[in-house]
């Protein structure tokens, strides 16, 4: 029987209770087991601080990671460990986290539950290492230091600001720019919309406007652009850009035609929109007596997911929206963690937590958008409703990866009398980009995330032989790059082992070394293996 132990240290009967079943079940993104309270504190530190700058989670002292045997303390001195917990909270966190923390006795075994909340006041770090090398985020259930584009994020999202609505740094806009960027919003406005009285009170955009959007930014008289100006432009040095690709098969491993689409964030959504159903497949059914063409997967949903995907990815982080189509599945990725407060679930149920205000405003001005919020319900019920199984949605932490199967039929891909689009429609010519003729292995130049926690990427290249340097290398695949520091964490292992770890999968030919000093970071050689 699971009962709550009365103590000093914390509230008691707050719902922390875990069952047989949630135990057995084994660690997860938001649930870490310490067989005992180790010696350094740093030692769990990391996940209390991690947990903070996340979703919140639970430490579980008395526990096994392994086995998940229930060892338990004594009760004689187990007080005295609740109060070492908390000292060394308060002591080592900046900002101060008040954990809540509680015994909890499981078949007759007493374990110490540690509860973190959410925390608002991000980034969370640890007060010895500093807040440039303390900063540590949960990823795929496992604790690990922050990278930069991290760090941002947090700051962004504990000072309630964003990023889009601040000042572009590098970029200057002449009158000509500003007045260029009106009219082509009301162009779009009057293109997307739905009826005649829709399109007939659509206003004119000007630059009150654009700085009550958070778009430019007044000065002393003068208006300068934020990041959302240069996003919405395709200028100001930001790399914003749509990957497209089509793929053989249901993994990255042979591609058919890859295009990379640049430009005014309308003018991806269309290229990425149509590139999908140039490359899909069309049908036929009967209305009355006129045919009907119908895609295997409703152009409505594509559209808006791919909507999605732009007004609510993450700008800080440098990597870009992929849209992938297999043999069995539409893939759509943007990069980034879901934003503070906002979940798989409650994303599902249409809450709306806003990235990108100063997008979200021009996006539904220019009939992007209908309502903040309501796009996912409508994407799961329009894809519902054209007979395929509900979408798919996978990651959160470090992006987040949406999956439309098409035309499953008892989990496999019915594609009868379905007719092949031409690759005609709406083309727009690509420079530097040749469709290959042949098919190839795909290039890794769009990122793959492994498809289980212990698995490396399932594609056709070479890999390690050794455990330890495939950790390393999937880190690599996932994040684009890796430190030394980052290193230490994964392997749990000293500096100058994991260094040595780095410096033979260069000597391999898996890594290539890039800056010097404090600065070094080691990528995926691309060069051949």
């Amino acid at each position: 029987m699971i009962q709550f132990a009365k103590h000093r240290v914390a509230k008691r009967e707050r719902g922390v209770t875990m069952t047989i079943e949630e135990i057995l079940a084994g660690e997860s993104k938001n649930v870490e087991f310490k067989e005992t309270l180790p010696e350094k504190s740093i030692k769990y530190m990391k996940s209390v601080v991690a947990f903070a700058n996340g979703t919140g989670g639970k430490i579980i002292f008395g526990i096994t990671d392994k086995t998940r045997e229930v060892v338990g303390f004594d009760k004689e001195d187990v007080f005295k460990k609740m109060d070492a917990i908390a000292n060394a909270v308060s002591d080592s966190c900046e900002p101060a986290i008040i954990p809540d923390i509680t015994l909890q006795t499981v078949d007759g075994k007493t374990v110490i539950v540690v509860e973190v909340s959410e925390g608002r006041q991000r980034p969370y770090y640890i007060k010895a290492l500093g807040r440039d090398g303390g900063v540590y985020v949960r990823v795929a259930g496992t604790t690990r230091l922050a990278d930069e584009y991290m760090i941002k994020e947090l700051l962004f999202e504990g000072s309630n600001r964003y990023y889009d609505q601040a000042l572009c740094t590098g970029l200057n806009v002449t009158d000509e720019d500003i007045y260029a960027l009106c009219k082509a919003m009301k162009k779009q406005a009057v293109k997307n919309a739905r009826t005649e009285d829709q399109k007939a009170a659509i206003k004119d955009v000007g630059r009150q406007q654009l700085r009550s959007w958070g778009i430019l930014i007044e000065r002393d008289g003068k208006d300068y652009p934020s990041n959302a100006f240069a996003i919405l432009t395709g200028n100001g040095g930001l790399h914003v850009a749509t990957q497209c690709g089509v793929f053989k098969g249901t993994t990255k491993a042979v591609f058919v035609d890859r295009r990379e689409y640049t430009g005014p964030l309308w003018e991806q959504i269309d290229e990425a929109f149509q590139f999908v159903l140039r490359n899909i497949h069309l049908g036929a059914t009967i209305v009355g007596i006129y045919r009907q063409d119908v895609y295997e997967i409703p152009p409505d949903a594509i559209r808006e997911l791919i909507i999605n995907a732009m007004v609510h990815r993450s700008y800080l982080d440098h990597g870009t929206i992929q849209v992938a189509v297999y043999d069995n599945r539409l893939e759509i990725t943007s990069p980034g963690k879901l934003p503070m407060g906002q979940t798989m679930e409650r994303m599902k149920e249409g809450y709306s937590k806003i990235r990108n205000e100063a997008l979200a405003h021009a996006f539904a001005y220019m009939n992007l958008i209908e309502h903040w919020g309501s796009g996912i319900p409508r994407i799961i019920d329009k894809v519902k409703a054209a007979g395929l199984r509900e979408p798919e949605f996978i990651g959160g932490e470090v992006d987040l990866r949406i999956n439309i199967y098409r035309g499953q039929v008892d989990g496999t891909v019915d594609l009868n009398n379905a007719i092949k689009v031409p690759d005609t429609i709406g083309k727009m010519p690509d420079s530097g980009n040749k469709v290959p003729d042949k098919t190839e292995i795909v290039p890794d130049n769009m990122k793959k995330m492994p498809d289980s926690g212990n698995e490396v990427p399932d594609t056709t290249e070479k890999i390690p032989d050794s455990e330890r340097e495939q950790q390393i290398y999937k880190y690599v695949l996932e994040n684009g790059s890796i430190t030394t520091a980052e290193t230490v964490e994964i392997l749990d292992v000293k500096h100058r082992r994991a260094r040595a770890v780095l410096l033979n999968m260069v000597k391999d030919g898996y890594l290539r070394k890039e800056g010097a000093a404090r600065s070094t970071i080691y990528v995926k050689n691309t060069e051949g293996i």
